[in-house]
């Protein structure tokens, strides 16, 4: 039977036995070493935000739970609470069981007939997880040693297929899957995996483990950095679209790209990649190249979009996690040499931002010459979701879909490729290898952190200044990356000859 470690943590919560499961070494630090683990990113804060708004709005199935402890982390108080709850046989949110070594508050604990209880489980997913039945099954675990009887366990996650349309109906926005069978079966093996963790935390030093596959799975891990840093640059895990394979040539003893013996398979991407690694120096097609920029018509249309999507649609319209553009950034060079002429768009205001970004995109985009994206994929799909709910744009896009380019392809097929994009194809690699420029004076310099910043200071409190600071660097970072399509068009030109 497990049992209680040592030190200021007597107990394995939820997340930490899930962490366990992960890494030995993630829960070691968790419980010896929390100073190197680093804090939460932004963008980790923002999916716990993202999870807390979609517990309170399943809360709302329930009008007569009642919470326990908010506010309150202190195992012991906690669980007197919830104690003392149960005997009102009302549906309890985050009521919180300590037994055996083993802590967890449950999401939602359901009275069912006959002195049982059900619990409901809470997440921001639109499907099942293996990781969530494992999260049930030691909740089950915990509550059968703290003496609850369970009748049945639920997966509630987000409806795949909910569109919005005025208020949220929380019973259709959510599905409950019962997934009793599944979870009791894992709860059953939760005792052994807690022994050997309470060993592991009791360890004078970290356990040896190597690096590997389970760093990102199901999460990446908050150690991920710590434990890679001693990576070379080049190395076999910077193989493009190639981790499994990777791995194996790392667990071989071979760490650096240009080491790859020249027997082992490689796909003909992979194989440039080694290439370069061992010269030093770009591949470059100067006849795909050519071929690429031949597609090109002026004027050039150089566009990107920015978007949001959130667990909980704002709009309606909107499914689940559907990405919504709220900006685009639009260079046009009308002919070659010509100095770019720029147009965007940053949404105002609460409201849906599609009309209004449609109406301005279609009034600025020319009816001749190629429109340049970046992937465009994403674009155009956001175009097509776009038209799905505003029908009276859909010619308008049928008429432009055909000029579209994607400035990716030549980098996709490795056209071009530079050891310095270490595998990636994406514009934040391709620009500074290509181009020698890149987003390091600029206040946001990916996608997810314009997102977060939009819906941060247009849906929550900020002073004005900040505001209106924020929506400045969200059109530096966007305009960037249309110019930064320019900048690269011409350096491949030049490579061109």
């Amino acid at each position: 039977m497990a049992v209680k470690p040592s030190g200021q943590e007597p107990f394995i919560s939820k997340s930490k036995f899930l962490s366990g499961l992960q890494c030995h070494k993630l829960l070691w630090h968790a419980f010896n070493a929390k100073d190197l683990i680093p804090e939460p990113n932004a963008a980790t804060a923002a999916i716990f935000q993202q999870g807390h708004e979609v517990g309170a709005l399943a809360q709302q199935m329930f009008l007569d739970g009642v919470e326990i402890g908010g506010g309150i982390y202190d195992y012991d108080e906690t669980s007197r609470l919830t104690q003392k709850a149960l005997k009102l046989r009302k549906p309890l949110f985050e009521a919180a069981f300590v037994a055996n070594g083993g802590f967890c508050r449950v999401d939602i604990l359901q009275p069912a007939p006959q002195g049982a209880w059900d619990i409901i489980e809470v997440k921001t997913t639109t499907s099942l997880k293996d990781v969530q039945l494992e999260n049930l099954g030691f909740q089950v675990w915990v509550l059968a040693m703290a003496g609850l009887k369970i009748r049945r366990c639920f997966l509630c996650h987000i409806n795949p297929d909910f569109v919005r349309q005025g208020e949220i109906n929380p019973k259709k926005f959510f599905v409950l899957e019962d997934v009793t069978d599944r979870a009791a079966n894992l709860g059953q093996i939760v005792e052994d995996k807690l022994d050997d963790m309470f060993k592991t935390i009791r360890q004078r030093q970290p356990p040896d483990i190597k690096i590997g596959p389970h760093c990102d799975d199901p999460y990446p891990c908050a150690l991920h950095d710590v434990c890679w840093k001693f990576l070379p640059k080049h190395s076999v895990l910077d193989l493009y679209r190639g981790t499994q394979k990777g791995f194996a040539l790392f667990d071989q003893g071979i760490t650096l790209l240009k080491h790859i013996p020249g027997d082992i398979k490689l796909t003909d991407n992979q194989a440039i990649q080694r290439a370069t690694a061992v010269t030093g120096k770009p591949r470059i097609n100067k006849q795909a190249i050519s071929k690429f920029l031949g597609r090109l018509e002026y004027p050039l249309h150089f566009l990107d979009f920015e978007t949001i999507g959130t667990a909980i649609p704002l709009f309606d319209g909107v499914r689940p996690y559907q990405q919504v553009p709220f900006q685009f950034s639009l260079h046009i060079v009308r002919a070659p040499g010509a100095k770019p002429q720029h147009v965007m768009f940053l949404a105002e205001g609460r409201h849906d931002p599609r009309p209004e970004f449609m109406l301005k995109l279609r009034d600025n985009i020319g009816h001749t010459g190629s429109i340049v994206a970046f992937n465009a994929a994403f674009e155009l799909e956001r175009l097509r979701e776009c038209c799905e709910v505003m029908p009276n744009f859909s010619t308008w896009l049928k008429d432009i879909e055909g000029r579209v380019v994607d400035l990716l392809d030549p980098f996709r097929s490795f056209d071009y490729y530079h050891p310095d994009q270490q595998g990636s194809a994406s514009m934040k690699a391709v620009l500074p290898a290509l181009t020698g420029k890149g987003y390091e004076g600029l206040a946001i310099q990916e996608g997810g952190m314009a997102s977060r910043e939009f819906l941060r200071v247009t849906f929550g409190d900020v002073p004005e200044a900040e505001r209106q600071q924020v929506r400045k660097h969200l059109e530096e970072y966007c305009g960037q990356d249309t110019e930064g399509m320019i900048w690269i068009v011409e350096a491949l030109r030049k490579l061109a000859g």
